[in-house]
């Protein structure tokens, strides 16, 4: 079984368990007598813990299925479990939510962004996913706490400022998600032969499609949902 550099795996490791802490945050200091907030808890654990003894044990490592295992075992149930609350929760839920924890959440896509490269350097993802390359997710990162100054400093929320924000950021993400799934190296593989992104398919990595991205992806949409309702505490 092939490994990353510790202080890579350390690094993002722990980079996971911030997003995961400050969504769990929020929930607490929110929603958590709902029955969503106790699935939405045990879920991201329980799957927390589930991808990681699979990927441990090289599941994620067949690349010839179809759809990739990545997919069908990483990134399908976790989107899944956001259309269900979207369809099922959203008042008890979604609209309840702290939209300032929904912000500054997004601080975590700098040291992801820094991983990301350092990946690169290793080889196990194409230049093509870092901010060297085609993916300027980073700017999501650094521009959240400004963006959170900005719009919580008044009495009154900025909303055409998040809205525009949150936009610009969701397709960033939508591109980098792009690039990611265009270089697995699977049936649909379309770039980046000579250095693929491997690197999902291996512990602690895989928590990156499985948990990071579908948060950052939630806090997008639970945060336009609000502003698009007025829900906008």
């Amino acid at each position: 079984m092939e490994s990353f550099p510790p202080y890579l795996s350390i690094t993002f490791m722990l980079t996971t368990f911030v997003c995961v802490g400050i969504l769990f945050y929020a929930i607490k200091k929110t929603v958590f007598d709902t029955i969503a907030a106790k699935i939405v808890i045990f879920s991201i654990g329980f799957w927390l813990l589930f991808t990681a003894v699979l990927a441990r044990g090289g599941f994620y490592e067949a690349t010839g299925t179809m759809p990739p295992r990545v997919f069908l075992f990483g990134v399908l149930p976790a989107n899944l479990l956001i259309i269900s609350l979207f369809v099922f929760a959203r008042r008890s839920f979604i609209e309840d939510l702290p939209l300032k924890g929904l912000t500054i959440m997004h601080i975590i896509r700098i040291p992801v962004e820094i991983v990301l490269l350092w990946l690169f350097q290793e080889k196990w993802i194409p230049q093509a996913m870092t901010f060297e390359g085609w993916n300027f997710d980073i700017v999501s990162g650094i521009t959240a706490p400004i963006v959170y100054f900005l719009a919580f400093r008044g009495e009154t929320v900025n909303k055409p400022l998040l809205i525009i924000w949150n936009a610009v950021a969701l397709i960033l993400l939508a591109i980098i998600v792009t690039t990611a799934v265009l270089a697995f190296p699977s049936p649909v593989q379309q770039i980046a032969f000579d250095q693929p992104n491997r690197a999902v398919m291996y512990f602690p990595l895989i928590w990156l499609p499985a948990i990071v991205v579908p948060i950052v992806l939630f806090a997008h949409l639970a945060s336009l949902w609000k502003l698009a309702t007025g829900r906008d505490g």
